[in-house]
């Protein structure tokens, strides 16, 4: 689950990491009050109004700009809120800026770089830290990587005073300052472990002219599977900021990812699921989505699916992928002919099935007077769903 960057920095002063002051502002009344109040208290005199949304690159898509002036600064909050912002991460269709974050400008003396994830291949998480603040982690990864400083961290030991002084020092955080990065860096660490965070990164991570270090931008994302364990994190999710199919998906526990091709996938189990998408780009289609209805799907879920799928107007065919365990196989084609007369399907359908109760949900489906296509195989299925796609293009 991913959260919005005032929501992240309120989260990780809790454990001591500094951040500047701010406000966030959902209306341009509320923007006002903020920037008159902000600019109040900011040493600078100045605040900079940064839109708030789910995506990287929000200055250079103009959603971060710098206020000379209280008027100045609320011209800028008023151009930005409503805007629809266009980054590299949010693809040529944008995202709707509904939140502002109104904050202190600072004397940045230099930007640097903190983040943390899961090192899969070392079975722990891994500190990273650069010189190279502000810039995307990904870009420096591939033409400097030797820029970035990694510390992996011992599960219940955290990270060590030694480890983030060597990983401060590494990145040029001036002698002055170190005690005060090292207890920066501990604390990032305590609060992703605490907060079961999949990622949390602090670009740029800044030291300031007038002696200080501070959290200039957040971004903390939050494992889905321990939010039971964080009712109150729970509800920080902006379902504005997510797709509306995976949204509703996800109330009926369906593991829902809208992709941009027009073949639907309604596949059990994630590994297959997979498999699938890839064996209908090697038949020469595109997947519409990723969607995983379990090992133990109830017909309500399945109908469920069927409307998900259906709902998206790119799709043009769907295939069911399944292998009968928990869910057998005439209970799959149960639940699949019930959803598609009571939602009146018209897409041509695809079916692959193998496993538990095989000929049963096969005699289902062609004695339901429904126009299903029976595959023999998943490279015979793809084949078929894929031409169907085209067809109906």
């Amino acid at each position: 689950m991913k959260i919005h960057e005032y929501q992240a920095k309120a989260l990780l002063a809790k454990y001591g990491v500094p951040v500047p002051q701010g406000q966030v502002a959902l209306t341009k009344e509320e923007a006002a009050t903020a920037i008159r109040e902000v600019t109040a208290k900011a040493a600078s005199g100045n605040v900079v109004v940064k839109a708030q949304i789910h995506a990287g690159g929000r200055g250079k898509g103009g959603g971060v700009k710098v206020g000379k002036s209280i008027e100045d600064a609320t011209e800028k909050a008023n151009q930005i809120l409503g805007m629809t912002l266009v980054t590299h991460q949010t693809g040529p269709e944008g995202r709707l800026v509904q939140r502002l974050l109104i904050e202190e400008t600072l004397p940045i003396g230099k930007e640097l770089y903190l983040g943390i994830v899961l090192d899969r291949a070392a079975g722990k998480n891994v500190f990273m830290a650069s010189s190279e603040g502000g810039m995307d982690i990904e870009e420096v990864a591939a033409h400097t990587p030797e820029k970035i400083l990694k510390e992996h961290i011992e599960p219940g030991v955290g990270l060590t005073e030694e480890q983030a002084k060597k990983l401060a020092s590494g990145i040029g955080v001036p002698d002055e300052l170190i005690g005060d990065a090292v207890k920066t860096l501990q604390a990032l660490a305590k609060a992703y472990e605490d907060l079961d965070c999949s990622l949390a990164e602090i670009n740029p991570f800044i030291t300031t002219t007038d002696g200080r270090v501070v959290a200039l931008d957040a971004k903390i994302t939050i494992d889905d599977n321990a939010l039971f364990r964080h009712p109150d994190l729970a509800e920080l999710r902006d379902t504005n900021e997510e797709d509306p199919l995976e949204v509703e998906a996800s109330k009926y526990s369906l593991n829902y990812i809208k992709l941009d091709g027009n073949v639907a996938c309604m596949v059990n189990g994630a590994g297959l699921a997979m498999a699938t998408m890839d064996i209908i780009k090697y038949a020469g289609g595109s997947p519409a989505n990723f969607l995983d209805v379990g090992g133990g799907a109830s017909p309500e879920q399945i109908k469920n699916a069927f409307r998900i799928l259906t709902s998206d107007p790119a799709v043009k065919a769907i295939l069911i992928n399944v292998f009968g365990g928990i869910l057998r196989c005439d209970r799959l084609a149960t639940g699949v002919v019930g959803a598609c007369n009571e939602l009146n399907v018209k897409l041509p359908i695809v079916v692959r099935m193998e496993g538990t109760n095989y000929e049963l949900g096969k005699q289902i489906l062609e004695e339901s007077g429904l126009k299903f296509t029976v595959a023999n195989g998943m490279k015979d299925a793809a084949d078929k769903v894929v031409a169907a796609a085209k067809e109906a293009a």
